[in-house]
């Protein structure tokens, strides 16, 4: 009877085992399925971001170059930024796209920042000290976004062409790809110049404006619409001992002006501007923003590069409301940049009207 119930248990143990057998293979080939589902999301990841990464830089930023409307380019930049950066862990990081991404994005922080400086300044016209101080408070926060983000595309930029100013130039593939070196050079004084803005430090050195007027010896200045003359002559201008010897900033500056013009991208105006309100000269600064006005009547955008045309418009335009809100508490009238509030009236000629009784 023993040996019965042994085998009956016997019995029923082996019907069991082709079952765990079954399971312990499905278990298995499950895990090895989901482990090639990982595989083939991550090539299809990689795949995914290298497509993003191309079309971006080959079609996305010449889109926006050939436009005007510098809100949508700041909602873009702001927008996508974390998406297009993400694909970095799945494939190369895409240190030319962070370029763009993030030197826009900063100008949008540094557009806002402008915007606090303007309220303090009216709020400072109204005698309203409390209001004034907290619009100055939210500027410095403002330059600081702006600064750091500045200074991530600076970075970028370095982790592609290397370190700037330390070695031979890059081998530029195209026009696009200068463009670019252009872009994070721009970048990188721009990170300065917020920084110092926002009296606060995140790490950006202070030699980086002579690196960066290094850095410009790799770009055609006649290409590139005078700007890398501008962007070094700037520097000459705003950094003690800079300037070689033999060499007038301001001479330089007002040739890259009318190259820009011609060109119809008309940045070199913009550093123009800054070397002016770094000398403290407002009559100067001043001829620059008239300079600009005329040249927008007479010169056409470059339609390759309408973007940035619009960019120097637009920085020049916060120049004047900032002139204008401190001597009036209002900016600029509307189509009224390159005028002033002080200047002479034209005589309005009248005639008598006793002669025709």
């Amino acid at each position: 009877m023993t040996d019965l119930r042994n085998s009956r248990r016997h019995c029923r143990h082996s019907r069991r085992s082709p079952g765990r057998l079954r399971g312990l293979f499905a278990a298995a080939l499950t895990g090895t399925l989901l482990s090639g589902c990982g595989v083939v999301n991550h090539m299809m990841y990689k795949t995914t971001g290298d497509v993003m990464q191309g079309f971006s830089r080959n079609h996305t930023v010449p889109y926006l170059m050939q436009s005007q409307d510098l809100a949508m380019g700041c909602a873009m930049s702001e927008a996508t930024a974390p998406l297009l950066m993400s694909f970095g862990r799945v494939t190369d990081e895409p240190d030319q796209l962070a370029v763009m991404l993030y030197l826009s994005a900063g100008g949008c922080a540094e557009e806002q920042a402008r915007e606090y400086e303007l309220d303090g300044l009216a709020a400072l016209k109204g005698l309203k000290a409390e209001e004034a101080e907290d619009a100055m408070i939210r500027q410095k926060r403002a330059y600081v976004l702006a600064s750091e983000r500045y200074f991530r595309a600076w970075q970028h930029h370095n982790a592609h062409y290397g370190e700037v100013g330390t070695g031979e130039c890059p081998a530029f593939d195209d026009d696009m790809d200068e463009f670019i070196y252009l872009a994070g050079l721009l970048s990188g004084l721009q990170a300065l110049n917020a920084q110092i803005q926002s009296t606060s430090s995140i790490g950006v050195p202070a030699n980086i404006g002579s690196v960066v007027a290094r850095g410009t010896g790799c770009l055609d200045n006649d290409k590139w619409w005078g700007t890398p003359m501008a962007l070094r002559a700037t520097v000459w201008a705003m950094v003690p001992g800079a300037q070689p010897q033999g060499e007038d900033a301001f001479e330089r500056l007002q040739i890259a002006d009318e190259q820009g013009e011609n060109a119809g991208v008309r940045l070199p105006h913009v550093f123009h501007a800054i070397a002016a309100i770094n000398k403290g000269d407002q009559q100067l600064l001043r001829e620059v923003i008239r300079e600009h006005a005329e040249s927008l009547e007479e010169d056409a955008a470059n339609e390759d590069w309408r973007f940035v045309d619009s960019m120097a418009t637009n920085m020049i335009v916060a120049m004047s409301d900032q002139l204008w809100m401190e001597n009036t508490g209002h900016r600029t009238p509307l189509g009224q940049l390159g005028t002033f509030w002080d200047d002479r009236q034209e005589a309005v000629e009248t005639m008598d009207l006793d002669d025709l009784l």
